[in-house]
């Protein structure tokens, strides 16, 4: 799939999407944006990039803490929805801009903070999105990513990439905390931070919130069904489909 033929594909299936993802429990809520409030509050005076911001919350969050937001994603859609929630929640400092994250229309060292949630395991070229990061983030600047993450072990890896793949088929790929190690460090980033957590998914919304086709609903039920139990063990696999993944939460820091 070449980058254009994929970017096509993730703006087709979030777009019709949006205030979904305004509403999603699990994009609204979580220890990591709890965190990410904290982290920011270091940083008052910061103008925060929010790559691939989806429905905005981490970008609210980071409104509520540092001078200015602006909230960077491929669709349309989900930046309109961004401009009517901020209008709503009363935030002023957050503007939106539409793009790719592997070409971000920034001058170099525009930024204090890059931040991106739940984003990356779309991107088509991580490494080529993280040297972009480096390029935008001014010298001592902090990257920090939050994202699903593959347990790394090949057995578990393999289950979650396909289930993944099969409820939305924009997935590329979510990483292992050594594969992040190691693209950040690629980047000429420098990790300073790195917080590990689970998430809890109950499968109807999780399904319902992609859209997934019922007979992709029907494939991800009989691979469940099938998973060995060490797999069904560590993903807390229940009887209705629903599971719990791992997340990762990273700071970086672009040495000035």
């Amino acid at each position: 799939m070449t980058t254009n033929t994929h970017h096509d594909n993730i703006d087709k299936q979030f777009g019709s999407q949006a205030s979904a993802y305004l509403t999603s429990a699990v994009h609204a809520s979580g220890r990591d944006l709890q965190r990410l409030a904290e982290r920011l509050a270091s940083f008052p005076q910061a103008s925060v990039l929010d790559m691939g911001c989806g429905a905005g919350h981490a970008s609210f969050v980071a409104a509520g803490k540092v001078a200015a937001v602006t909230a960077y994603d491929l669709s349309a859609q989900m930046l309109t929805v961004v401009k009517q929630a901020a209008i709503d929640k009363g935030l002023t400092n957050i503007t939106t801009c539409q793009g790719y994250a592997e070409v971000l229309p920034f001058e170099d060292a525009s930024f204090e903070v890059v931040i991106s949630r739940y984003s990356a395991h779309h991107w088509h070229d991580v490494g080529q999105a993280l040297r972009e990061v480096r390029r935008v983030l001014k010298p001592g600047g902090v990257f920090i990513i939050m994202d699903v993450m593959s347990p790394g072990h090949p057995l578990r890896d393999i289950w979650l990439q396909t289930v993944e793949a099969l409820r939305d088929t924009s997935h590329v790929r979510n990483y292992s905390s050594g594969e992040w190690l190691g693209l950040i460090n690629d980047a000429g980033l420098i990790t300073a931070n790195l917080i590990t957590d689970r998430l809890p998914l109950e499968f109807s919304s999780w399904v319902t919130r992609m859209r997934t086709p019922e007979a992709l609903c029907r494939a991800i039920r009989l691979y469940q069904d099938s998973a060995s139990q060490e797999v069904k063990d560590y993903f807390a696999l229940e009887a209705d489909g629903s599971f719990t993944s791992d997340t990762i939460m990273a700071e970086a820091v672009k040495a000035g």
